[in-house]
């Protein structure tokens, strides 16, 4: 049940399917089947996005990852995912794994519900 909300800077060449893509990349990453990972996406342009001192140099190509899981994950696992997850969102859609920041959301067990039916384990 992991859902990815996606938020990319600026235009990316890989505009078609993007969200699959980011979608497969990542259940690769968690080992989920088919269905199990879904993926939200939007886009940001340049014009609203900032960073303090002044204007973003152009190779800063930010992407922003806000991971819900039905559990929580360990630290130690959580660092090999993160790099990991880093690396596979980058090379779907074609921006430095540097850029890619990922953001652990509380688990979702107990606060969210599909199609009315409370999560109530790991998920």
């Amino acid at each position: 049940m992991p859902i990815l909300q996606v938020e990319i800077v600026g235009k990316t060449p890989y505009g078609a399917r993007l969200a699959g893509r980011i979608a497969d990349a990542a259940a690769k990453v968690l080992k989920a089947p088919p269905g199990r990972v879904w993926v939200r996406l939007r886009y940001i342009s340049r014009g609203n996005y900032a960073e303090c001192g002044g204007p973003v140099p152009g190779e800063i190509k930010p992407v922003f990852v806000d991971l819900l899981k039905g559990s929580p994950t360990s630290s130690r696992k959580k660092k090999a995912e993160a790099l990991a997850m880093a690396k596979a969102v980058a090379g779907a859609c074609g921006r430095p794994a540097g850029n890619v920041h990922i953001f652990y959301e509380p688990p979702a067990a107990g606060r969210a519900a599909f199609g009315g039916d409370l999560l109530t384990r790991k998920g």
